[in-house]
């Protein structure tokens, strides 16, 4: 208690520098612990479902004789239930339809809502419990036309009424009409498996027109997931596994067409936390939240350690009166405690004043960062904090002795200081060439071609709209002096396409599996500005519905597999879907889905002369006011559409949005770091210039200039910038390349980058030492020597 009391006087006392060390300290603690949360929170993922580690997602394997095996993590429909029905080992199984995403929806009322859908049967709950809040879940699920919601859309549509028999219609879909039959409990934010509210998996068909619910092959949209009975493990119901396959798969007929599917099981807890980016993804924000807190630490004992000579004379004359080792280590670690509580508390200040942003960086609300958990996770990292910011300047302190209570304590060892230096500079060196590498491989992704022009053009989705009404719009947009082109597509490569496998005719033989692009009618490749390599672009006049054109590498690998000298041009083909199509063009191939998750599948375009559900219009330029007026125009044509005009571009952007959110991770981490190292490198220069006054003032008596006097602490701090520096930039370097390691493209390196990156951080260092050297080059010697 005592102890307490002296630290929360100390707190207030000058010469101290308490406020420096409380903010440096909050600062690095609000963004190393919040760091460490989110480690915490992507590591948690779907943990929270009772008996998570007996849950398994069903992975489809496919073997292909001329490509490499592939792993989906999506399945046909029949195969959960199958497995429920036919494995006694099975406790349960669910398969889930997340095809519509996240839609927009009205009620009676036309009041509009958005919110993520999907598709579910009536064991969902049997693997995925919930609690429900109202309505029978199961009962609901296995009726058509029902729906179960959460709670808070519940609320949201309700706005404080019942919904339960209140029916909404989806926007995409107009003429059905879903009625919420059950409310649950909200799924946490830490799960791989995301929704708002579920479909009945029985109304399946009357949204698609077709059943693939109970399909044993072909149709692989659903992602399966199976709950074994305790203590059985994946390897123990395999040989049961194939022998479903067998009874109800032509599986000789598949290995006949050089295809072997076989199914597996991943952990429920690996399928987000166990893929290899978010490990890499881990291991960097863990390498910056050391960076942060560690440098944060380090200053604090820099500074505290900065006042040893101040305080030598109070300690000596506390030992005189008896105070022993342990008395001097409580008294500092009470300092340090409540040092670490103010700045826990100041931490917590500015997460909530900044909340917005940390939690657009960090794509995760604060609520569920900071879980009891997680708090006992970041209460251990705080004790240790404790431990190194109490206890080292305690067995500094300790070391003072009693004869300072008579004569002046001069310190003379200052190798911890540079070494405590090195920590801090090393951290900021390897922070700021990582932002650097990162913000240039982010400019390389975002301004990357691929393969196509994507400037100046909007899109806007129009699924549930009626030809007619499609044709109409894009005759009005036509029309439109700011509109140079306008085009439809099924398919935007932005996004990754659907499969389907390439077969000759009258050959059972699978040759390969393609990305299906599916239709685009004859303005689509002027619009998207896609090179024809050979052949002819679709034309309203001469195409037809059976023909495609097909990227170069389909031409190529399709040339290659069957020795064709001739090419492809003309040749008909079967493709799984579409049925027998003939290549009437080739196109220089193109980039499907985004540099970290490459579709590296021949792309192939069917003709249409029908509009579809992708308009895409091009602008002579792109401006808000035009975007308006496009707006107004489908607006216009499509009543009763809710209408939403985006920018190509933006979707581009918005691909790399985790890599744009660790760049700006990064860069906060960096400007936190530099500042908190520049604090430690001013207190080091302070501390120097009192320690050496003396010889300071009988230099400039002996004519030295302002330059031999600054170049005396340049010369101390360039012996460990230049190694810290190094040695930062190293650990950038493997930091970076194991974070592109999911990058098709990456950016190159060079020694010029690390050594620019070098030279900056070098030249803010010797700018803050030589501009406080400087202020002490120009005192009176006179008073240096009757100060020392």
């Amino acid at each position: 208690m005592k102890n307490s009391i002296l630290a929360l006087r100390s707190l207030f006392k000058r010469g101290q520098n308490n406020n420096i060390k409380i903010l440096s300290l909050g600062v690095g603690l609000a963004m190393g612990l919040v760091l460490i949360a989110k480690i915490y929170f992507v590591y948690s993922y779907d943990s929270f479902y009772p008996d998570y580690d007996r849950i398994y997602q069903l992975q489809e394997k496919v073997s292909l004789k001329n490509e490499a095996d592939k792993e989906y993590g999506q399945v046909s429909g029949a195969i959960a239930p199958g497995m429920k029905a036919e494995i006694p080992e099975v406790e349960a199984a669910t398969r889930v339809d997340v095809q519509l995403g996240d839609c927009v929806f009205f009620d009676k009322e036309k009041n509009r809502f958005s919110a993520g859908f999907i598709f579910a049967d009536t064991a969902f709950f049997d693997v995925f419990p919930r609690l429900v809040l109202m309505g029978n879940v199961k009962e609901t699920l296995g009726r058509p036309g029902y729906a179960i919601v959460s709670r808070t859309l519940a609320e949201t549509i309700g706005k404080g009424e019942n919904v339960i028999g209140k029916s909404i219609q989806l926007d995409n879909f107009p003429g059905r009409i879903i009625t919420i039959g059950a409310i649950f409990e909200d799924v946490p934010e830490n799960t791989h498996l995301k929704y708002d509210a579920a479909i009945s998996m029985v109304s399946f068909k009357s949204f698609h027109q077709f059943d693939s619910t109970e399909g044993w092959l072909g149709s692989d949209r659903f992602l399966g997931y199976a709950k074994l009975a305790q203590g059985v493990t994946p390897e123990m119901i395999a040989p049961s596994l194939r022998s479903m396959q067998e009874r109800h798969q032509d599986l000789a007929e598949l290995q006949k067409s050089g295809v072997d599917l076989y199914y597996g099981l991943l952990p429920l807890k690996d399928v987000f936390s166990g893929k290899s980016e978010t490990k890499r993804m881990s291991v960097l924000l863990g390498l910056l939240a050391f960076a942060l807190m560690f440098t944060a630490v380090m200053n604090y004992i820099l500074i505290v350690l900065s006042s040893l000579v101040s305080r030598s004379k109070v300690i000596a004359i506390r030992k005189c009166y008896g105070a022993t080792g342990n008395n001097i280590r409580g008294m500092i670690l009470s300092e340090a405690s409540l040092h670490l509580f103010v700045s826990l508390m100041l931490g917590i200040f500015l997460l909530l004043l900044f909340r917005g942003t940390v939690e657009e960086i960090l794509d995760t609300s604060l609520g569920a960062l900071f879980t009891f958990k997680s708090s006992l996770v970041l209460a251990v990292v705080c004790l240790l904090v404790l431990g190194f910011t109490g206890l080292i300047p305690a067995y500094f302190f300790i070391r003072i002795p009693v004869a300072s209570a008579f004569r002046s304590y001069k310190e003379s060892k200052r190798n911890w200081k540079l070494g405590l230096l090195f920590i801090q500079f090393t951290a900021t060196a390897f922070l700021v060439t990582l932002l650097v590498i990162i913000g240039m491989q982010y400019n390389l992704m975002v301004n990357d071609k691929p393969g196509y022009s994507y400037e100046n053009i909007l899109y806007s989705y129009t699924g549930g709209v009626s030809t007619s009404d499609r044709q109409k719009a894009l005759d009005e947009l036509r029309a439109l002096p700011e509109v140079e082109a306008v085009a439809s597509c099924s398919t935007l490569p932005v996004y990754s396409g659907s499969g389907n496998n390439v077969f000759i005719p009258g050959n059972d033989q699978q040759l390969f599996n393609i990305n299906d692009l599916y239709f685009a009618d004859d303005n689509y490749l002027k619009i998207m500005d896609m090179k024809l390599v050979a052949g002819k672009d679709f034309n309203k006049e001469t195409s037809q519905s059976d023909h495609v054109m097909v990227s170069q590498s389909f031409s190529d690998r399709i040339s290659e597999l069957l020795n064709w000298k001739d090419g492809v041009l003309g040749k008909t083909f079967l493709i799984t879907e579409h049925g027998m199509v003939t290549v009437t063009g080739i196109y220089a191939n193109i980039r499907a889905s985004s540099i970290s998750t490459p579709d590296s599948r021949p792309t192939v375009l069917f003709y249409t002369n029908t509009p579809s559900e992708y308009l895409l219009v091009k602008l002579y330029q792109l401006s808000p006011d035009n975007i308006q007026k496009i707006s107004e125009v489908l607006e216009k044509s499509m009543p009763g559409k809710d209408i939403v005009v985006t920018p190509y571009k933006s979707s581009m952007i918005n691909l790399y949005k985790d890599a744009r959110l660790f760049r700006n991770s990064v860069l906060i981490g960096g400007i936190v770091t530099l500042l908190i190292a520049l604090i430690g490198l001013l207190g080091y220069t302070n501390d120097e210039i009192n320690r050496r006054s003396a010889e300071i003032a009988i230099r400039k008596i002996n004519g030295a200039t302002i330059q031999n006097i600054q170049r005396l602490f340049l010369k101390d701090i360039l012996r460990i910038a230049l190694p810290s520096i190094v040695l930062g930039g190293g650990i950038a370097a493997y930091a970076a390349t194991e974070w592109m390691k999911e990058f098709s493209e990456k950016t190159e390196f060079s020694p010029l980058l690390f050594f620019g990156c070098g030279l900056a951080v070098l030249l803010i260092i010797l700018s803050v030492v030589s501009i406080n050297s400087f202020k002490a080059s120009v005192q009176n010697p006179i008073k240096w020597l009757r100060n020392s």
